[in-house]
């Protein structure tokens, strides 16, 4: 099975940080490491990290570094000390931008996801786990006791943050025009070179997550041998690392195309099967793209035409214009975005406000008859 950039990525950042930890969270990740991926365990130990700093912040563990926390420390830690450690991250305020000093909580969804991580390793070390004498690292687990906060959001307003973040209707397609053929007449001297010699690149890029919903991760790893003209279809690999195969509209497979027509000489790139589709020009030699360089292609683009959107608002634009076109196909929607749960799917389908405020436009009509 292949294994994608964001794994290797996240598996050596993972191993650099375990270094800093205590040998019982080594032990949990190396427990976990067949049924978790490298991302979610380092997102884990990172919230592990946050807590055994705040423990001895707190002078609740005597030490000086938090690899020599003792088991003990979590064992006897009180519920008024765990409840306080939650308040603590849910009161955390973080800036929205570097431009300006505007600043914003923490949102639920975070605070419950360190919860989570957190009950993951208490359940670890007081049921899963067995020391030298096959007994766990302790019994008392205080962790069950903290509540985790119910989000309470219809389906209804979930779907209208989403509404409010992407392209509706048209849009994208005007989104792309605009992209190919007015966009770089605000350009500087300067500006316009630049664009003239990734236009392809890029227009493809923004093309193909608006003709397939597929996530950055799984366009930054796509290589010519996951390409099929043919059928109008790519392979991807998934999360959980799971390969699949998803459709592209004929529009973002003709910008592909275009985009590779220039792509060896432009950037130096071999057609080797395992060569990398995206790529850059760096010290004269071809470089994938990564994740982040991807990500500002899209915000800049966006923030030009409209608003400021992510790879992840251009997948949830394809959902949406997904779920028009094919009268909320559920398990088609979920196949072609990859999703495990028809919840999530269900979100697209709820999308269209303008539905409702016509159908509320059409029972008033009644009163004038």
């Amino acid at each position: 099975m292949a294994i994608s950039k964001q794994h290797e990525h996240y598996e050596k950042k993972l191993e650099i940080l375990l270094k800093e930890m205590p040998s019982y969270v080594v032990d949990y990740v190396d427990a976990k490491q067949d049924i978790r991926s490298p991302i979610t365990l380092f997102n884990y130990v990172r919230d592990f990290r946050d807590f055994l700093n705040w423990l001895i912040a707190e002078n609740i563990a005597p030490c000086s570094e938090i690899k020599d926390i003792p088991t003990n420390v979590l064992a006897t830690l009180s519920l008024v000390e765990a409840r306080n450690y939650f308040k603590f991250i849910s009161r955390k305020k973080y800036k929205v931008s570097k431009a300006d000093d505007e600043t914003k909580q923490i949102d639920v969804r975070t605070v419950n996801r360190q919860k989570s991580s957190l009950r993951s390793l208490f359940k670890y070390l007081t049921i899963e786990a067995e020391n030298e004498n096959n007994e766990p690292y302790f019994h008392r687990n205080v962790m069950q006791k903290i509540e985790v906060t119910k989000v309470t959001e219809t389906f209804n307003e979930r779907a209208k943050k989403i509404t409010d973040k992407i392209f509706i209707g048209d849009k994208d397609l005007e989104f792309l025009d605009y992209i190919k053929n007015e966009y770089e007449s605000s350009l500087s001297h300067v500006e316009l070179r630049y664009f003239k010699r990734d236009k392809e690149r890029n227009i493809s890029i923004l093309s193909l997550f608006l003709g397939t919903g597929i996530r950055v991760n799984e366009l930054s790893n796509l290589r010519i041998k996951d390409i099929d003209f043919t059928s109008r279809e790519i392979s991807v690999i998934r999360k959980g690392n799971k390969k699949d195969t998803v459709s592209v509209t004929p529009s973002a497979i003709d910008d592909l195309q275009l985009y590779l027509s220039v792509r060896n000489e432009r950037y130096k790139a071999g057609n080797g099967e395992n060569e990398f589709v995206y790529v850059k020009l760096y010290k004269n030699e071809p470089k994938p793209l990564t994740n982040r360089a991807i990500e500002e292609i899209v915000y800049k683009y966006t923030k030009s035409f409209d608003k400021r959107m992510s790879p992840h608002k251009l997948r949830h634009t394809y959902a949406t214009n997904l779920a028009e076109q094919t009268n909320g196909d559920i398990p088609l929607i979920m196949d072609q975005l990859g999703h495990t749960s028809s919840d999530i799917s269900l979100l697209y389908i709820n999308t269209t406000r303008e539905k409702a405020r016509l159908a509320a436009e059409a029972l008033d009509k009644r009163r004038e008859k």
